[in-house]
């Protein structure tokens, strides 16, 4: 949940003003990372919405979060590396508040000598002979995992490491191998033509392919490793140090909070391409309909991109074995400048293509909808929000409540008689988002309850009084159901205004943040970063907080990661929940909840497909449980033949179709005749909603809505 917050000048005054006159212009990395770290100290004390104490117990849980972070799976790190950093356990708040980079440096240099180390040992172990038929097993829990003792131990937990993917892609030539020869069977069944190629491979030939694929894997993942700046691994530090104030603290890199602009606001300025990277060339991928890679006429998906010129007065860069974040840098830049792209193409021929950036729209951000045509002879709209966008750079940007004010537009036009909002996977986004959204569906009405570290409480209100749809409103949720998407069901469940439908929970996140430039207290035209910071606690109009507990669906639809650990109160240092006063509001009771819950629960207990779905879910949480795997080549391919009978039980869910007639909307058929892109994630989109079972019941339901 973001605010576009705007500093209250009398809580500020005295600290910042105290920041402001700190720091100088830096004059190298270290100062620059000093700087940051006093910086960051100074905006968690002073702004956090819970404060803690920088001190030795800080220090323990800063430590512990760090290595969580860097070498979750102890891989990296020796016994002997841990036991010299355990000296810094208790320091690590007086590097904070100094700006002391000692323990910074000694993990950084030493995670760089471990990682050539490793590199030179994984080169020796594919050099030898790999014997699958050792009676060896590795431990794939990460909490049963301890570092290794020895450069011995850890060359042979490399080697296992290397063993369980040369298993794991021999297993999926295997499946692919088998898939093949279905297709081929079919169609020599049915006497159609046979275009199916199919390779027999002995399992000698799948193991050595396997094994290259693995070596180039490992290979690349050292190469891309090795490329990385050691500043970069600063972002993660600092991150150990804010997460351990609440999960949503983070410190944010200048590229960082670009990347995050972007993905909020919806649009990026560059030339609307993919870039891809693949054992260490870089190539482009999908070219968005309309942009200026697409428009040129002289790019395509597969392209190598050999070279990138920037600005027209500079040498073009070469950017073979650069990663592709670099990269993408590179070729973003300011709207209406000129790019050139050195290519190689696929007839080998290379080619200068010089592009104007624009602004390019992600599509895949903004709402979308289409009607459905119901058995009942009814139509009901459906719209998917992915996220609360905003663009608080732009006043003529787009955002979330705009955008579902257009689809429900469209959807009136075509008569509907009910709509179901989707809000499953919806992280969040802008605050004020949620109140121009519930306006769209009722009147105005305060949708939620801030409070501040100080205590101070602020009702936010909607005043609008012209909603666009005021008939029957289903809102599906689940576990990834988060912070502004927890408001608004909130809300609309407080009111009365709307059935929430989806798992028994959402993810559980009540808190507000907000990004503090910390440029704005140094003395400097450099840019430092940011840090988005925790700096309030939301609370529903009837006082409850969703922060752990989240939202409860009226209409409660387990799925397949109930039981997994997802949601706020999994967090080490998530805040806690509570509760203040409800404020003043009216209840609608415009729908029967127990009726519809009722006649849902009646249709779920006897739908062969539900419980289907319960029981795979029930299947992947078991795996879930498995803290180790073996090695051995037999006993590993029994146990991959084991599974996949196992599974076969569930293989009426891979053909499920719950029948609904999607129908497109006009002005979308339209553009699908000249988009081919459009086209394709169109039908690939409807494609997905015929497969979703909970759409098919939230259909159901809204139909029983009165």
């Amino acid at each position: 949940m973001f605010k576009n917050f705007k500093f209250n000048k009398i809580l500020l005054f005295i600290p910042l003003t105290t920041l402001a006159f700190c720091f100088n212009s830096p004059k190298d990395d270290d100062q620059k990372m000093s700087t940051i770290m006093i910086s960051v100290k100074n905006t968690l004390s002073y702004l956090h919405y819970s404060p803690k104490p920088i001190n030795d117990a800080y220090s323990q849980d800063v430590y512990k979060q760090f290595f969580d972070m860097v070498d979750p799976s102890k891989r990296y790190f020796l016994e002997s590396d841990m036991k010299d950093f355990s000296q810094y356990k208790t320091k690590l708040d007086d590097y904070l508040i100094s700006g002391d980079l000692t323990f910074y440096k000694a993990t950084t240099d030493r995670l760089y000598q471990r990682v050539d180390e490793i590199d030179s040992m994984t080169q020796d172990i594919f050099k030898k002979p790999i014997d699958l038929n050792e009676n060896d097993s590795l431990i794939i829990e990460p909490k049963d995992k301890v570092n290794p003792a020895t450069k011995e131990e850890q060359y042979k937990e490399w080697k296992r490491y290397i063993k369980y993917n040369i298993l794991q892609e021999m297993a999926t030539l295997n499946n692919k191998e088998e898939t093949q020869k279905a297709k081929k069977d079919s169609v020599q069944k049915f006497k159609l033509k046979d275009t199916i190629k199919l390779v027999n491979l002995t399992p000698q030939e799948k193991k050595i392919r396997a094994t290259n694929e693995v070596k180039d894997l490992v290979t690349d993942t050292f190469r891309r490793f090795k490329k990385r700046k050691k500043m970069n691994w600063f972002t993660v530090y600092m991150n150990a140090y804010t997460q351990v104030f609440d999960p949503h603290s983070n410190y944010f890199s200048p590229r960082d909070k670009e990347d995050f602009d972007s993905s909020f606001s919806g649009k990026i300025i560059g030339i609307g391409a993919i870039i891809q990277e693949k054992r260490g060339f870089l190539y482009l991928g999908t070219l968005v309909t309309g942009a200026p890679a697409w428009k040129s006429k002289q790019l395509s998906e597969g392209d190598k991109i050999l070279k990138v010129k920037s600005k027209p007065n500079e040498d073009p860069v070469n950017v073979v074995g650069m990663l592709v974040e670099e990269a993408v840098q590179l070729i973003r830049g300011e709207k209406g400048t000129p790019i050139t792209l050195t290519v190689e193409k696929k007839d080998k021929s290379i080619k200068d293509v010089t592009l104007i950036r624009e602004e390019v729209e992600i599509e895949d951000t903004f709402a979308r909808s289409i009607s459905i045509q119901y058995k009942n002879g009814k139509k009901y709209g459906y719209i998917n929000l992915p996220g609360f966008n905003a663009d608080f750079n732009d006043p003529k940007g787009r955002n979330a409540s705009d955008d579902i004010k257009a689809e429900l537009i469209k959807l009136k036009a075509q008569k509907v008689d009910g709509i179901i909002l989707d809000l499953r996977n919806n992280g969040g986004g802008s605050l004020t988002e949620v109140g121009d959204i519930m306006g769209l569906f009722m009147d105005g009405g305060a949708y939620v309850q801030v409070r501040n570290g100080d205590g101070k409480i602020q009702t936010l209100r909607d005043k609008s009084s012209s909603p666009i749809w005021t008939g029957p409103l289903v809102i599906m949720q689940n576990e990834l159901s988060a912070s502004a998407s927890e408001i608004l069901t909130g809300a609309m469940q407080d009111y009365g205004r709307a059935v929430i439908v989806g798992s028994p929970q959402s993810y559980g996140k009540g808190t507000v943040q907000t990004f503090v430039d910390l440029n704005r207290f140094l003395n400097t035209n450099d840019d430092f970063g940011s840090l988005k910071l925790t700096i309030q606690k939301f609370y529903r109009i009837t006082g409850e907080s969703t922060q752990i507990k989240g939202v409860n669906s009226d209409i409660s639809l387990k799925d397949f990661f109930t039981n997994s650990e997802i949601g706020e109160r999994f967090g080490d240092y998530a805040l806690p929940w509570d509760k203040i006063a409800a404020t003043n509001f009216q209840k609608m009771n415009i729908f029967n909840i127990t009726a519809l819950e009722k006649e849902s629960k009646a249709r779920i207990e006897n739908n062969v497909n539900y419980q289907l779905l319960q029981k795979s879910a029930e299947w992947k949480d078991n795996l879930d449980k498995e803290k180790s795997i073996t090695l051995n080549e037999t006993k590993f391919m029994a146990l991959m033949a084991k599974r996949k009978e196992e599974i076969k039980q569930f293989k009426p869910l891979e053909k499920y179709n719950n029948k609904l007639n999607f129908i497109i909307n006009p002005d979308e058929v339209l553009r699908e005749k000249s988009d081919t892109v459009f086209a394709k994630k169109t039908k690939a989109w409807t494609k997905n909603l015929s497969k979703d079972f909970y759409l098919d019941e939230a259909v159901n339901i809204v139909s029983e809505m009165k």
